[in-house]
């Protein structure tokens, strides 16, 4: 909302050397004049948010300094009638006396809000030369308290975020494709801390700060920057930034109740500056809980986010960041399509236990993780033009995946050797017993940076190393007479007969990553030319154990990649810019499963073999593009990749339990162009247009085994990539005057395919959401207090979203005499309607 603030400046006589001519500017440029005039003078009084306007009454306006980027507009002279004088070289220029400034603008709101961000918070400036889209608070805060991050940017450009609550509470089952490239190609980072767990690489962004905490997020399509500490990322990077503590003492109160007995509740406190330290920090808590939008259970979440940040002169800061979060929640049961065909939302895990298939009961698929998200951004700036940033991390996550089995109390086996009698009470010939999944991840890491700027010249170098440590050893728990499961995390486990503990893995993985990168970026003709030229090689090791028996011991796998990049960009007019960059990039095998041997608690066969002579996933990509800034602003992109070795991310089920595993789908070319538009607030109203056009497709034949055991290939050469929509789009707008706000947002996901051979699909989907509000004004402690509505949904009573396990072929086929048999496809189920309110205030 517009303010007003009346800067008083007293100052004594300066002298100072500016050009004498003054052109035209816009916004900044009154507060550029103030910085100039300051160093010779004493400057009071100035605060407040980001200006979208600002003027400037003087009596005689000094010409901002030669050296600035922005500069003032033309005055009239103090003298009615005379002039404007002509262009002359530098001179020295005196002033005395005394200046009213009057500056308007924009000031923050208690949730962040500032309406300045074109696109009503969808499209914030960019300038380098790689696709790139963003979100600010103007979007962030007036959406669902509930949503995570993959939620929120679900209609940038290229984006399909197949959701399968409509909360936005589960991230553990949910799809993220940028570009049709999975959400493990996707690096993630939160205060440039590499957040996802660097195996399994699935964000959980719920896990990092809350949305009231969240200042922007960040989308890179295509490859990172070099300087990222990333190794996955060939899909693009989401970067996310928590908002600064402020500078006086206050914090935000939000409650939050909803469809499916949503109740939520969020506190945050700034302390301001604590004492004359100069160092100031905030804390938040918030607890969420809900019902399962489909069958019986529910989710509950505790988090808590803190941040210290110190700043000082010269661009200069230190902080550090925390996050803590404890989540548990219930499998949702994933249908085929002949499954949704018949049950709709109806089909999940039993509400009763001990039924006709005991195993399907709701309660044995529990799910929980705590996670602490620990990191120090540190950015120093020196003489010379030298500057240095580095950012320590360490992470912790524990947990457990459960889901539900039967054992036989005399067939079972422990790797291929029989296991039985198991030593659980009772006689039953069949044991109900819960499959835990029980996990600990540590992972700690450093990534420096030091970058010199001499002229036209910006060097920069620096170095990445990580550290990685997973164990997850899985174990039986037998279930009490009533069916109820005395420890999730398998603190009494069932037995073999000679004491040891029955298991279908027990895996210890160890990664150590390094990353070496220069790159060097040069500027030319008055820097409208910028060229960037970049190196990263990237080595990984992994090493792990299995420690059941039979198995093979020891396994792991080594690979070095260089990355190079090529970035240019032009700027045509002050407003237009154009851009070209290619890069490379690759990723390891996105699951530990890969390495480890399985054998069937069930048969003792060997259900599934750890791979060697694994080839990691590289990509080479090209981007040219072209941007328009001002009251329309417009980026549009033409993208190209060429993949070997493609990784596919897919989810199967042994001994109840869901499993991540990793698919090689050979070569793979994707081609595309997408658009992005926004307008800046024009009557208080400010939309947004996202699309996207994607041609992707499989390059080589696919190998598979058929049902006698031969070594076949699929033909896959020439079909469309799996759950890649040839189109997307998005439309967004949004209203708001200071104290009445809304807006909607509809996406539309054209058809994916859920196989290789491109005999099964999902056909196109809508989502449309819907926010409105009211503001209202200061009384009592209550800064800004505020009611929400979203309407999520809208329209919708289920849908298939996105494929959550990819299959080669649905159907039965024959390949060179031999059979292929059919295995059907299981899908995320889009959320129905719901509804939440919202009650926050600052104070």
């Amino acid at each position: 909302m517009a303010t007003t603030r009346n800067v008083f400046v007293a100052w004594r006589s300066v002298s100072a050397s500016f050009p004498s001519d003054i052109v035209s500017g816009r916004v900044s440029r009154p507060l550029h004049l103030l910085l100039s005039v300051s160093l010779g003078a004493g400057i009071y009084g100035l605060s407040g948010g980001v200006p979208d306007k600002a003027e400037a009454a003087t009596k005689q306006y000094p010409p901002v300094n030669g050296g600035a980027s922005s500069v003032v507009p033309a005055r009239k002279s103090a003298m009615e009638g005379q002039s404007a004088p002509k262009k002359k070289l530098p001179q020295n220029f005196t002033a005395s006396g005394e200046e009213t400034v009057k500056v308007t603008g924009h000031a923050s709101l208690p949730n962040g809000v500032t309406n300045t961000t074109p696109g009503g918070g969808m499209m914030p400036p960019q300038t380098i030369a790689k696709s790139r889209s963003g979100l600010t608070r103007d979007y962030i805060a007036k959406q669902s308290p509930t949503s995570n991050a993959a939620a929120l940017v679900a209609s940038l450009p290229g984006v399909v975020y197949a959701g399968n609550d409509p909360l936005g509470t589960n991230d553990d089952q949910q799809g993220l494709t940028v570009r049709g490239l999975n959400q493990q190609e996707i690096g993630y980072l939160f205060e440039g801390i590499p957040a996802a767990a660097p195996v399994y690489l699935l964000p959980y962004t719920s896990a990092a700060a809350d949305n009231e905490n969240i200042q922007s997020l960040t989308l890179t399509q295509g490859s990172p920057d070099t300087r990222s500490p990333l190794y996955n990322a060939v899909g693009g990077e989401l970067s996310e930034t928590m908002r600064d503590p402020e500078h006086h003492f206050g914090g935000l109160i939000d409650a939050t109740y909803g469809s499916f007995s949503l109740r939520r509740h969020f506190i945050r406190v700034d302390t301001g500056e604590l004492g004359n330290s100069g160092i100031r920090g905030s804390i938040s808590f918030s607890h969420r809980q809900a019902d399962e939008w489909r069958g019986i259970g529910g989710t509950r979440r505790y988090h808590i986010d803190m941040k210290l940040l110190k700043e000082w002169e010269g661009g200069n800061r230190a902080s550090f960041v925390m996050s803590y979060n404890d989540a548990k929640q219930y499998y949702l049961r994933a249908p085929t399509k002949a499954q949704w065909n018949e049950y709709g939302v109806n089909f999940n895990y039993n509400d009763t236990p001990l039924g006709s298939t005991p195993a399907n009961y709701y309660k044995y698929e529990e799910n929980r993780m705590k996670k602490f998200i620990l990191g120090a951004p540190v950015n120093l700036k020196f003489d010379h033009g030298l500057s240095l940033d580095i950012t320590p991390y360490f992470t912790y996550s524990w947990g457990y995946d459960n889901g539900g089995s039967t054992l036989s109390r005399d067939g079972s086996y422990l790797g291929p050797d029989l296991a039985g009698p198991l030593q659980v009470g009772g006689t039953n010939s069949t044991i109900v017993a819960a499959s835990i999944d029980t996990y600990t991840l540590a992972y700690s890491g450093i990534n420096a940076v030091l970058s010199w700027t001499k002229g036209h010249n910006t060097l920069t170098g620096g170095a990445w190393y990580s550290y990685f440590d997973q164990t997850e050893p899985q174990s039986y728990q037998a279930v009490n007479a009533d069916g109820g499961v005395p420890s999730m995390w398998g603190n009494d486990p069932i037995l073999t007969a000679n004491g040891s503990v029955l298991r279908t893995y027990d895996i210890h993985l160890i990664q150590q990553t390094n990353a070496l990168f220069i790159n060097d970026t040069y500027k030319a003709l008055n820097d409208k030319l910028t060229i960037t030229a970049g190196f990263k090689e990237v080595m990984v090791t992994r090493s792990q154990t299995n420690l059941v028996p039979g198995v093979t011991y020891a396994t792991g796998q080594s690979a070095a990649e260089p990355l190079p990049q090529f970035m240019a960009s032009y700027k045509i007019t002050p407003h237009d810019q154009i851009y070209i960059n290619g890069t490379a990039s690759f990723r390891m095998p996105a699951s530990i499963m890969t390495y480890a041997d399985r054998y069937s608690v069930s048969t003792g066969e060997l259900s599934s073999k750890h791979a060697s002579d694994i080839s990691p996933e590289f990509a080479i990509g090209e981007e040219i593009g072209f941007r328009h800034s001002g009251f329309a602003n417009v980026n549009v992109a033409l993208f190209n990749y060429n993949f070997t070795h493609r990784q596919l991310s897919t989810t199967t089920y042994q001994n109840g339990l869901p499993i991540t595993e990793s698919i090689d789908a050979g070569g793979q070319t994707m081609r595309g162009a997408q658009i992005e538009v926004g307008l800046k607030r024009w009557h208080h109203f400010s939309p947004y247009f996202s699309g996207q056009y994607e041609h992707a497709t499989i390059d080589s034949n696919l190998p598979t085994v058929a049902t006698d055991g031969t070594a076949v290939n699929l033909p896959t050469k020439g079909k469309t990539a799996v759950n890649t929509p040839k189109f997307t789009a998005a439309v967004g707008l949004n209203y708001d005057d200071g104290s009445v706000f809304g807006g909607f947002n509809m996406n539309y996901v054209g058809k994916q395919y859920s196989t290789f051979m491109n005999d099964e699909s999902i056909k196109g989907y809508e989502t449309f959401n819907v926010n409105m509000g009211y503001r209202f004004r200061n009384f009592g402690f209550a800064k800004h207090p505020q009611i929400q509505l979203n309407l999520l949904n809208i329209g919708n009573n289920g849908y298939l979203s996105g494929t959550s396990s990819i299959k080669t072929n649905a159907r039965s086929m024959i390949v060179a005499g031999h059979t292929v048999a059919a295995s059907a496809p299981q899908y995320y189920v889009g959320g129905g309607f719901a509804g939440v309110l919202s009650f926050s205030t600052g104070f």
